[in-house]
C-alpha cells in the first residue's frame, strides 16, 4: 500500500547557492531529487564538505517554521535520548530552518539505507520494529511538554488519521492533502469517526462517476464492485461506528516504510516528522502496522502483527483493551474510506490506481477477520 512506485510531481530546484552559505556547507556538486518524498520535496545533496539530504517543506499544512523548529528540537530530544533520528544542522544563524523566497528548507546529514516493507522483515525484526514505536512514543512522552497539554482539537484528529495514511498516496507537495481521501473529511465529527450516512452519499456519487466514465474499462469494472461490495458491508455494520477515542500522547504522526531507514538490518533513521503532534498513540501503532504488514491481496500477515504488537505494548506501556479499541477505529476508518476513487474520478489522478486492487480488498477481508486481527493485536 505504500506507493514507492508513484512519481513525484516537478519541483523547483531549491536555491542551493543561498543555502549552502547558509549552513556553511561548501559548494554543491550534484544535487538529485529523492522520489520518495511524500508531502515535501527531499534532495540528495552532495557537496565539497560531505553528503546531505536536503528538505524542501512545502506541504502547507506542515510549512510553518515554527512548527518545524519544534519538529527539529524534538528530534535533537530524540536522539540525546539514543533514538535512532537524523536531527538537522544549524545554519550560520544559530536556526535549524531555513526560510528563502517564502519557502522553509532544512539541511540533515546523508543517512545510508534502504526502506523495507513488513514482508522483507523477519518475526524478530518485526518486533524490533514494534518495540521501536513504542521507545519513540515513551521517549517523546519525556521530551515533549505535558503540563496543560490540551487533546486534539478535531482538525488536528482529521490529520492526523489522515497522516499515516499519507504514505500510501502518491507523493507530491501539497497534493497529497488537498483532497481529503475519506468520508473523515466531509462533515465527520473526528472524535467518532465517519458517519455511515455520509459515506452511503459518497458512494452514491462516485457510482455515479464510474457509470459516466467512458471508455468504461477494468479498472471501473472493479471499483464498481467495490463500493457496491463496501456500500452492502456498511448497511451490515453501520451500528459499529466507534466511541470517542482513547487516551492521547505525543506521536510521530507519519510512521510506514518510507520513513524509517534501514541498515545492515537494523532500523538505522526514523525520518519525516512533519506530523508530530498529540493524537490517539495506539491508533498510530495500528495504522502503521496496517501499512507494513499489508500483503499484495489485501490480507494482514497477524503473525508479525502479533510480534510487533506484544513489543510495542511492552515498551509502550500500552494495554490489550487500548490496542482492540484502536483496531476498531483504524478499521472503521478503512471501512469508509474512498480516497483513491476520489483521486481517480474527481481529480483524473490516476497515480494510486496501482494500489487500489489490494487497499480496497483489506476493509473486506479486515471486516471478515475482524476477531482475528483484534486477537493479534491484543494478544
Amino acid at each position: 500500500m505504500p506507493r514507492s512506485s508513484v512519481p513525484p510531481p516537478v519541483s523547483h530546484a531549491p536555491p542551493l547557492g543561498a543555502l549552502l552559505r547558509q549552513y556553511a556547507a561548501g559548494s554543491a556538486l550534484t544535487c538529485d531529487p529523492v522520489e520518495q518524498g511524500l508531502l515535501n520535496h527531499g534532495y540528495r545533496l552532495r557537496t565539497t564538505r560531505g553528503r546531505y539530504f536536503l528538505k524542501h517543506h512545502f506541504d502547507p499544512e506542515t510549512a510553518d517554521p515554527v512548527a518545524i523548529a519544534r519538529q527539529h528540537r524534538a528530534t535533537q530530544r530524540l536522539a540525546d535520548l539514543g533514538v535512532p533520528v537524523a536531527p538537522p544542522l544549524t545554519g550560520t544563524d544559530g536556526r535549524t530552518v531555513a526560510v528563502i523566497g517564502g519557502h522553509a528548507y532544512a539541511l540533515h546529514p546523508w543517512i545510508d539505507g534502504r526502506h523495507r516493507h513488513g514482508g522483507q522483515l523477519s518475526t524478530e525484526q518485526c518486533a524490533r520494529l514494534g518495540a521501536l514505536l513504542g521507545v519513540v512514543h515513551a521517549s517523546l512522552e519525556r521530551v515533549m511538554p505535558t503540563d496543560g497539554r490540551a487533546p486534539a482539537t478535531p482538525a488536528d484528529t482529521t490529520r492526523a488519521r489522515r497522516g499515516t495514511a499519507e504514505a500510501e498516496r502518491p507523493a507530491g507537495g501539497g497534493g497529497s492533502t488537498g483532497v481529503e481521501g475519506s468520508a473523515a473529511a466531509e462533515g465527520v465529527d473526528p472524535a467518532r469517526g465517519a458517519d455511515p450516512a455520509d459515506t452511503f452519499a459518497l458512494i452514491d456519487r462516485l457510482l455515479a462517476r464510474v457509470r459516466r466514465h467512458r471508455p468504461y474499462d477494468a479498472f471501473d469494472a472493479l471499483a464498481r464492485h467495490r463500493l457496491l461490495e463496501r456500500r452492502a458491508l456498511l448497511e451490515r455494520h453501520a451500528d459499529r461506528r466507534p466511541p470517542q477515542g482513547g487516551s492521547v500522547g505525543w506521536v510521530h504522526g507519519d510512521f510506514h516504510p518510507f520513513n524509517l531507514l534501514y541498515r545492515d538490518g537494523e532500523p538505522a533513521a526514523i525520518v519525516d516528522w512533519d506530523r508530530l503532534g498529540v493524537h490517539p498513540r495506539a491508533e498510530e501503532a495500528v495504522r502503521a502496522a496496517v501499512i507494513f504488514f499489508v500483503r499484495p491481496v489485501g490480507a494482514l500477515d497477524l503473525a508479525k502483527v502479533r510480534a510487533y504488537a506484544r513489543a510495542y505494548r511492552r515498551t509502550a506501556g500500552a494495554g490489550p483493551a487500548e490496542l482492540a479499541a484502536a483496531v476498531h477505529r483504524v478499521w472503521w476508518e478503512r471501512l469508509n474510506d474512498f480516497w483513491m476513487l476520489r483521486w481517480h474520478y474527481e481529480r483524473g489522478d490516476t497515480r494510486a490506481d496501482p494500489q487500489f486492487p489490494a487497499a480496497s480488498a483489506l476493509a473486506v477481508w479486515w471486516t471478515r477477520e475482524y476477531d482475528a486481527v483484534r486477537e493479534a493485536f491484543a494478544d
